[in-house]
């Protein structure tokens, strides 16, 4: 088994339109409005609302001073 962001620029699973979450795998059909995305090292990842809030720190401890 792969990881859902291993070898796909989108972070998505192989069906068009379903995201999976990077994080702890949860899949929603496109872009939900309370999910993240992160562009890390060129590959854009999605987190899912839950994985989002539960990490918000450590997001917004990755922004560049220019974003607060």
């Amino acid at each position: 088994m792969t990881s859902p962001h291993e070898g796909d620029d989108e972070g998505s699973a192989s069906e068009p339109g379903m995201l999976v979450c990077a994080r702890c795998g949860v899949r929603a059909d496109g872009p939900p409005p309370t999910w993240t995305l992160s562009v890390e090292n060129g590959v854009r990842l999605h987190y899912c609302e839950r994985c989002s809030r539960e990490n918000l720190r450590a997001i917004e401890g990755r922004l560049d001073s220019q974003w607060w």
